[in-house]
Protein backbone atom coordinates (compact mmCIF):
# COMPACT_ATOMS: atom_id res chain seq x y z
CA UNK A 1 0.00 0.00 0.00
CA UNK A 2 1.22 3.37 -0.91
CA UNK A 3 2.54 5.89 1.86
CA UNK A 4 0.02 8.70 2.69
CA UNK A 5 0.89 12.03 1.12
CA UNK A 6 -0.74 15.17 1.96
CA UNK A 7 -1.06 18.08 0.37
CA UNK A 8 -2.66 21.54 1.40
CA UNK A 9 -5.26 23.87 -0.30
CA UNK A 10 -7.16 26.69 0.07
CA UNK A 11 -10.90 27.14 -1.30
CA UNK A 12 -10.65 30.53 -3.85
CA UNK A 13 -13.89 32.07 -5.48
CA UNK A 14 -12.11 34.21 -7.62
CA UNK A 15 -11.80 32.84 -10.91
CA UNK A 16 -11.14 33.87 -14.49
CA UNK A 17 -8.13 34.26 -16.36
CA UNK A 18 -7.53 37.51 -14.72
CA UNK A 19 -7.65 35.69 -11.03
CA UNK A 20 -5.51 33.01 -12.58
CA UNK A 21 -2.82 35.61 -13.28
CA UNK A 22 -3.00 37.65 -9.84
CA UNK A 23 -2.73 34.02 -7.99
CA UNK A 24 0.36 33.19 -10.32
CA UNK A 25 2.31 36.70 -9.28
CA UNK A 26 1.36 36.07 -5.75
CA UNK A 27 3.16 32.27 -6.35
CA UNK A 28 -0.07 30.47 -6.01
CA UNK A 29 -1.55 27.49 -8.63
CA UNK A 30 -5.23 27.86 -9.67
CA UNK A 31 -6.57 23.76 -9.18
CA UNK A 32 -10.05 22.43 -9.70
CA UNK A 33 -11.44 20.01 -7.58
CA UNK A 34 -13.85 17.54 -9.14
CA UNK A 35 -15.52 14.22 -9.62
CA UNK A 36 -17.79 11.58 -7.14
CA UNK A 37 -20.66 13.02 -7.45
CA UNK A 38 -19.77 16.57 -5.77
CA UNK A 39 -19.76 20.16 -7.88
CA UNK A 40 -16.26 21.31 -8.97
CA UNK A 41 -14.42 23.43 -6.58
CA UNK A 42 -11.72 26.02 -7.05
CA UNK A 43 -8.64 25.87 -4.78
CA UNK A 44 -5.58 27.78 -4.83
CA UNK A 45 -2.10 25.63 -3.65
CA UNK A 46 1.14 27.61 -2.33
CA UNK A 47 3.60 26.96 -5.61
CA UNK A 48 6.77 25.55 -3.71
CA UNK A 49 4.39 23.06 -2.89
CA UNK A 50 3.39 21.80 -6.08
CA UNK A 51 6.87 22.04 -7.02
CA UNK A 52 8.49 20.20 -4.38
CA UNK A 53 5.95 17.88 -4.54
CA UNK A 54 6.03 17.16 -8.64
CA UNK A 55 9.70 16.28 -8.27
CA UNK A 56 8.67 12.82 -7.01
CA UNK A 57 6.86 10.46 -8.96
CA UNK A 58 4.36 9.58 -6.26
CA UNK A 59 2.66 12.79 -6.53
CA UNK A 60 1.35 11.92 -10.37
CA UNK A 61 0.41 8.35 -9.25
CA UNK A 62 -0.55 7.88 -6.01
CA UNK A 63 -4.00 8.96 -4.01
CA UNK A 64 -3.40 12.17 -2.26
CA UNK A 65 -4.46 13.49 0.69
CA UNK A 66 -5.83 16.89 -0.39
CA UNK A 67 -6.67 18.85 2.58
CA UNK A 68 -8.73 22.11 1.58
CA UNK A 69 -9.00 24.81 4.54
CA UNK A 70 -8.69 22.14 6.99
CA UNK A 71 -11.14 19.50 5.39
CA UNK A 72 -9.70 16.22 3.77
CA UNK A 73 -10.28 14.56 0.35
CA UNK A 74 -8.80 11.54 -1.32
CA UNK A 75 -7.69 12.92 -4.92
CA UNK A 76 -5.60 11.77 -7.79
CA UNK A 77 -3.91 14.24 -10.06
CA UNK A 78 -5.55 14.09 -13.51
CA UNK A 79 -4.06 16.94 -15.47
CA UNK A 80 -1.56 19.58 -15.03
CA UNK A 81 -0.04 22.58 -17.20
CA UNK A 82 3.23 23.57 -16.95
CA UNK A 83 5.25 26.59 -18.62
CA UNK A 84 6.96 25.74 -22.00
CA UNK A 85 10.87 26.88 -20.46
CA UNK A 86 9.99 28.17 -16.75
CA UNK A 87 10.03 26.14 -13.51
CA UNK A 88 6.05 27.19 -12.76
CA UNK A 89 3.27 24.63 -12.69
CA UNK A 90 0.47 26.83 -14.31
CA UNK A 91 -2.82 24.90 -13.52
CA UNK A 92 -3.56 21.39 -11.98
CA UNK A 93 -6.69 19.05 -12.19
CA UNK A 94 -7.45 16.57 -9.21
CA UNK A 95 -9.95 14.06 -9.17
CA UNK A 96 -11.59 13.02 -6.12
CA UNK A 97 -12.23 9.32 -5.54
CA UNK A 98 -14.60 6.53 -3.69
CA UNK A 99 -12.59 4.76 -1.48
CA UNK A 100 -15.25 1.96 -2.50
CA UNK A 101 -14.59 1.44 -5.96
CA UNK A 102 -11.78 0.23 -8.07
CA UNK A 103 -9.56 3.41 -9.93
CA UNK A 104 -7.05 2.95 -12.87
CA UNK A 105 -3.88 4.27 -12.25
CA UNK A 106 -0.67 4.38 -14.18
CA UNK A 107 2.12 3.21 -11.86
CA UNK A 108 5.88 3.31 -12.42
CA UNK A 109 7.76 0.11 -12.64
CA UNK A 110 11.09 0.10 -10.80
CA UNK A 111 13.90 -2.34 -12.28
CA UNK A 112 16.38 -4.03 -9.86
CA UNK A 113 19.25 -6.23 -10.29
CA UNK A 114 19.79 -5.39 -14.04
CA UNK A 115 23.22 -5.08 -13.56
CA UNK A 116 23.55 -8.40 -11.39
CA UNK A 117 21.97 -10.35 -14.36
CA UNK A 118 23.25 -12.76 -16.48
CA UNK A 119 22.34 -10.71 -19.43
CA UNK A 120 23.70 -7.83 -17.42
CA UNK A 121 26.77 -8.95 -17.39
CA UNK A 122 27.46 -10.62 -20.85
CA UNK A 123 28.63 -8.51 -23.44
CA UNK A 124 26.91 -7.89 -26.63
CA UNK A 125 23.38 -7.93 -25.13
CA UNK A 126 21.33 -4.42 -24.99
CA UNK A 127 18.38 -4.44 -22.23
CA UNK A 128 15.63 -2.64 -23.39
CA UNK A 129 13.30 -1.24 -20.87
CA UNK A 130 10.04 -1.07 -23.72
CA UNK A 131 7.19 0.13 -20.60
CA UNK A 132 8.44 2.61 -17.87
CA UNK A 133 5.17 2.32 -16.13
CA UNK A 134 1.80 0.09 -16.12
CA UNK A 135 -1.94 1.08 -15.36
CA UNK A 136 -3.48 -1.16 -12.93
CA UNK A 137 -6.65 -1.50 -11.17
CA UNK A 138 -7.15 -1.16 -7.69
CA UNK A 139 -9.51 -0.19 -4.75
CA UNK A 140 -7.52 3.08 -3.07
CA UNK A 141 -6.14 1.23 -0.35
CA UNK A 142 -4.63 -1.43 -2.27
CA UNK A 143 -2.75 0.99 -4.85
CA UNK A 144 1.40 0.81 -5.02
CA UNK A 145 3.48 3.93 -5.44
CA UNK A 146 5.42 1.63 -7.72
CA UNK A 147 6.03 -2.07 -9.15
CA UNK A 148 9.21 -3.74 -9.17
CA UNK A 149 10.48 -6.21 -11.51
CA UNK A 150 13.67 -8.08 -10.52
CA UNK A 151 15.91 -8.68 -13.12
CA UNK A 152 18.40 -10.80 -11.15
CA UNK A 153 17.66 -13.65 -13.14
CA UNK A 154 17.32 -11.94 -16.90
CA UNK A 155 19.24 -14.04 -19.38
CA UNK A 156 20.29 -13.07 -22.94
CA UNK A 157 17.37 -13.75 -24.91
CA UNK A 158 14.52 -13.31 -22.50
CA UNK A 159 11.41 -11.63 -22.49
CA UNK A 160 9.65 -10.17 -19.49
CA UNK A 161 6.28 -9.53 -20.60
CA UNK A 162 3.72 -7.96 -18.38
CA UNK A 163 1.78 -11.40 -17.01
CA UNK A 164 5.13 -11.64 -15.22
CA UNK A 165 4.84 -8.68 -13.33
CA UNK A 166 4.64 -9.44 -9.30
CA UNK A 167 1.42 -7.46 -8.21
CA UNK A 168 0.71 -6.39 -5.05
CA UNK A 169 -2.60 -8.24 -3.55
CA UNK A 170 -5.59 -7.30 -4.54
CA UNK A 171 -4.34 -5.38 -7.74
CA UNK A 172 -4.53 -6.13 -11.24
CA UNK A 173 -3.63 -5.07 -14.72
CA UNK A 174 -6.99 -4.34 -16.46
CA UNK A 175 -5.19 -4.77 -20.05
CA UNK A 176 -4.32 -8.58 -19.33
CA UNK A 177 -8.63 -9.46 -19.07
CA UNK A 178 -8.09 -7.73 -23.03
CA UNK A 179 -6.45 -11.30 -24.37
CA UNK A 180 -2.42 -12.01 -25.26
CA UNK A 181 -2.25 -10.07 -27.60
CA UNK A 182 -2.36 -7.49 -24.81
CA UNK A 183 0.46 -9.04 -23.35
CA UNK A 184 3.39 -7.13 -24.41
CA UNK A 185 7.30 -6.99 -23.80
CA UNK A 186 7.74 -4.88 -20.64
CA UNK A 187 11.90 -6.25 -20.87
CA UNK A 188 13.90 -7.63 -23.47
CA UNK A 189 18.03 -8.91 -23.77
CA UNK A 190 18.86 -9.08 -27.07
CA UNK A 191 21.97 -9.19 -28.67
CA UNK A 192 23.46 -6.27 -30.87
CA UNK A 193 25.36 -7.87 -33.98
CA UNK A 194 27.70 -5.32 -35.90
CA UNK A 195 26.91 -4.53 -38.76
CA UNK A 196 29.13 -5.59 -42.07
CA UNK A 197 30.16 -2.86 -44.80
CA UNK A 198 29.19 -4.65 -47.99
CA UNK A 199 30.60 -1.79 -49.92
CA UNK A 200 33.82 -2.87 -51.97
CA UNK A 201 36.89 -1.82 -50.70
CA UNK A 202 38.87 0.97 -52.27
CA UNK A 203 41.94 -1.03 -53.29
CA UNK A 204 39.61 -3.37 -55.22
CA UNK A 205 38.29 -0.63 -57.14
CA UNK A 206 41.77 0.63 -57.95
CA UNK A 207 43.03 -2.50 -59.24
CA UNK A 208 39.88 -3.09 -61.86
CA UNK A 209 41.34 0.34 -63.48
CA UNK A 210 44.73 -0.65 -65.01
CA UNK A 211 43.15 -4.04 -66.43
CA UNK A 212 40.50 -1.54 -68.06
CA UNK A 213 42.99 0.68 -69.35
CA UNK A 214 45.48 -1.67 -70.86
CA UNK A 215 42.02 -3.66 -72.98
CA UNK A 216 41.41 -0.20 -74.55
CA UNK A 217 44.95 0.24 -75.33
CA UNK A 218 45.01 -2.70 -77.65
CA UNK A 219 41.74 -1.25 -79.46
Amino acid sequence: MAKTHEISAQSRKDEGKGASRRLRRASFVPAVVYGAGQPPQSIQIEHNTILLAAKHEWFFSSVLDLSIDGKVQKVLVRDWQKHPFKQQMLHMDFLRINENEAIRVNVPIHFVNQEKSPAGKTAGVVISHNLNEVEVSCLPKDLPEFVELDLADLKPGDIVHLAQLKLPANVEIPALHLGADHDVAVVTAAFVQEEVDAAPAEGAEGEAKPAADAKDAKK
